[in-house]
């Protein structure tokens, strides 16, 4: 549930229609735990896309790996890459030059597949209220 704070206000009659009363009640509502794993879990996988999508766009460009934060990327991202290296006979980061990386292409689908899979997971167990 995405509202964090509610407030409201309740007007309640007595027999008579001429009296009312005006009641003020503030209700205080967070997240249940499923939803908090949900934004965990988005934030993670929010992340791990993001590194993925900078080493394509980078690698693309034939930006310069000498710099230190095109470094840091690559190898962040070679993380999340590595495990789909083996699946397509490319290596991007030793052919040189401006290269489609079809691994982290591959591994883009299959991180986003896994990200699925969890939410998945996590709305089995989320309970809602009726």
């Amino acid at each position: 549930m995405s509202i964090e704070h509610l407030r409201q206000r309740t007007t309640e009659r007595a027999a008579p229609p001429t009296h009312s009363v005006i009641v003020d009640r503030e209700t205080t509502m967070s997240p249940s735990g499923g939803e908090l794993a949900r934004r965990v879990l988005a934030l993670i996988f929010g992340i791990i896309q993001a590194l993925i999508g900078l080493r394509i766009v980078l690698l693309l460009l034939d930006a310069r790996e000498a710099n230190a934060l095109v470094a840091f990327i690559l190898d962040m991202s070679q993380l999340f890459v590595a495990p789909f290296e083996g699946i397509f006979r490319t290596n991007a980061l030793t052919s040189g030059g401006s290269i489609l990386d079809i691994a982290a292409i591959a591994a883009l689908v299959g991180w986003t597949v896994l990200e699925a899979i969890a939410f998945w997971i996590v709305n089995v167990f989320r309970r809602e209220p009726a």
